[in-house]
């Protein structure tokens, strides 16, 4: 289905009011709570406030009945709460559904839509760009420009649940978050944690905490800090079993090498419940990562961690430094992986048709780390290398 402006919803930010305000929107219970108390306001008012913008999309503080007179004037003058504008929309061959959402500035983000049976899940971006240059995704070619705050991350969720609801074939809507789309999302933890504090509050959109899955590439620190903030699964971008390949396909690997991060993890999952695992995920690129001795490698690096493979196919973009694996190397990788012992599957590649599969997403950023440049040298330098080594 070719893109398409989504009318309903193009209009939320229009007339926006030129004095700053408080964005209520992600501002998760407690932190609500204390908004309140300046209002002299019990804490129970964090929960009614949720349940009406979370649970039931209302954004008219006039239409928050249960609430005073006096406090909904209050709220009028003081906050706001401002949900993501739809630019356009794509739907795949497959179903998968993409959307182009407009912040509050010159930037757009991508937030796609995974239906199966039974389920769907919500790929979620947490930053305008990304601020690592992973040489295998698009997002890294676009550049970075911010963070996005807690409440454009939790008003992708927001735009998705009403942008399904009543649509014949969605019926299962939101089941699962993943956290995989633009953006690194533990570079914005603070924002990212409040956002799924709400995502997980039963007074809000009550997922379960292994129904939230964030994605990092590795940066240790704030991997560490997470475990003590909140209890959502786990993703991470690992894509080689040794430091030195590594470092060229997700080069925050020279600052937080294999060991340090493996390390990290482990203390994440200790203590958790018997059902936590950590996911590692592998994009399968021809030649370089997918052979069966690097398989074995890979399954030494994981036996003590209870951990889960995801082998994703290589997802093809403009200008691209790589080819994806073929079917029988994928194969032949993941039956290394399992007579080991460990659980692995094949991602099903999802939306290729409309640019929304891993890896792929771009959006619309006004780059502030030049990192078209750095692209158009790096690939120029691999040309040179696989040149002279051919």
């Amino acid at each position: 289905m070719p893109a398409h402006a989504v009318s309903p919803f193009v209009d939320l930010l229009a007339d926006k009011p030129q004095v700053s305000k408080l964005n209520l929107l992600g501002l998760p219970r407690a932190r609500l709570e204390e908004f309140f108390k300046r209002f002299n306001e019990p804490a129970f008012r964090a929960t009614q406030l949720v349940k009406w913008v979370h649970r039931q999309g209302v954004t008219d503080f006039d239409a928050m009945t249960d609430l005073s007179l006096k406090l909904r004037a209050q709220l009028r003058e003081t906050g706001e709460i401002v949900t993501p504008a739809c630019v356009t929309e794509q739907a795949s061959a497959d179903g998968t559904i993409k959307w182009l959402l407009r912040l509050d500035d010159a930037n757009a983000i991508e937030t796609v839509f995974i239906p199966e049976p039974g389920r769907g899940t919500l790929c979620i971006s947490s930053q305008v760009g990304c601020a690592l240059d992973c040489t295998f995704c698009s997002t890294a070619r676009q550049g970075f420009n911010r963070n996005l705050s807690a409440a454009e991350i939790v008003g992708q969720l927001w735009f998705a649940r009403r942008a399904l609801q009543g649509r014949p074939g969605y019926e299962a809507g939101v089941t699962n978050i993943v956290l995989m789309g633009m953006g690194e999302p533990l570079l914005n933890l603070d924002n990212v944690v409040d956002a799924m504090h709400l995502m997980i509050d039963d007074h809000a959109y009550g997922l379960g905490k292994r129904k939230v899955t964030l994605s990092t590439s590795g940066v240790v620190p704030a991997l560490d800090k997470l475990k003590d903030r909140i209890d959502v699964s786990l993703a991470v971008s690992l894509h080689a079993p040794e430091d030195a390949l590594r470092d060229r396909l997700v080069p925050l690997n020279r600052k937080y090498p294999i060991h340090t991060l493996l390390a990290a993890c482990r203390r994440y999952i200790k203590d958790k419940d018997r059902k936590a695992v950590v996911t590692f995920e592998y994009v399968m690129l021809d030649g370089i990562n997918d052979s069966q001795t690097q398989a074995g490698q890979l399954a030494r690096l994981l036996r003590d961690i209870p951990a889960k493979v995801n082998l994703i196919p290589f997802n093809p973009f403009p200008a691209a430094l790589y080819r994806r694996s073929g079917d029988a190397a994928i194969d032949r990788f993941r039956d290394v992986l399992q007579r080991h012992g460990i659980v692995t599957v094949t991602r099903r590649t999802r939306g290729g048709d409309i640019d929304a599969a891993c890896g792929q997403l771009a959006g619309r950023v006004q780059d502030r780390s030049h990192r078209q440049q750095h692209f158009i040298r790096l690939a120029a330098r691999i040309g040179r290398e696989q040149g002279a080594t051919a």
